[in-house]
């Protein structure tokens, strides 16, 4: 509910909670990432009733309808931590580096978030006044590309380099956990 993890910048708001799910995906695990993710989509959801730093966007999309906004808060970010937990445990069986795993899962993960939060965004609000006097008559794909534009870029930068080195050192100084342990090149 920080200013750190929903930063504000006119109107962009840009989230840094994928950060924690995607690394919680990576060290715990499918279930693990998606309880995260689940954790995130409530904040989310909160945020757009003016609980912890209140979203305008969120609390438009409120007034709308209330229970297609907690899906698209909610399911996304849960589906995000199931995702990269998957795509994590999948990479580590062809990963001889055991480093482009955390790579390609953080980077991912931030795609994943942006990917089904605009989808579910724009398959449920797409034809409501607000979104379309946001769209200012742009057809859906210039108003994804100005939507998610630098706001996706920045996450995802910000995503991959944090949640892959936080991720490989995490598993790297936690070895006696059985979930952590990664198999050592022999």
């Amino acid at each position: 509910f920080t200013p750190i993890g929903y930063l504000k910048i006119g109107v962009l708001e840009i989230s840094f909670l994928t950060i924690p799910v995607i690394i919680g995906a990576m060290v715990l695990g499918p279930v693990g990432g998606a309880i995260l993710g689940g954790v995130f989509g409530l904040t989310s959801f909160l945020t757009c009733i003016g609980v912890g730093v209140p979203s305008a966007f969120g609390a438009e999309l409120f007034q709308i309808n209330p229970f297609y906004t907690f899906i698209v808060c909610f399911i996304p970010r849960v589906l995000v931590g199931l995702l990269a937990g998957l795509l994590f445990r999948g990479l580590q069986k062809i990963d001889r580096t055991k480093i482009v795993s955390y790579g390609v899962t953080g980077l991912c993960g931030a795609l994943f978030n942006t990917i089904l939060f605009t989808g579910s965004l724009l398959l449920l609000f797409w034809h409501t006044d607000f979104i379309q006097g946001l769209a200012a008559g742009q057809n859906i794909l210039a108003f994804v590309v100005g939507f998610v534009g630098l706001n996706g870029l920045v996450e995802a930068l910000v995503c991959f380099v944090v949640s892959s080195a936080v991720s490989k050192a995490l598993v790297h100084f936690i070895p006696a956990n059985p979930v952590l342990k990664e198999k050592k090149p022999e």
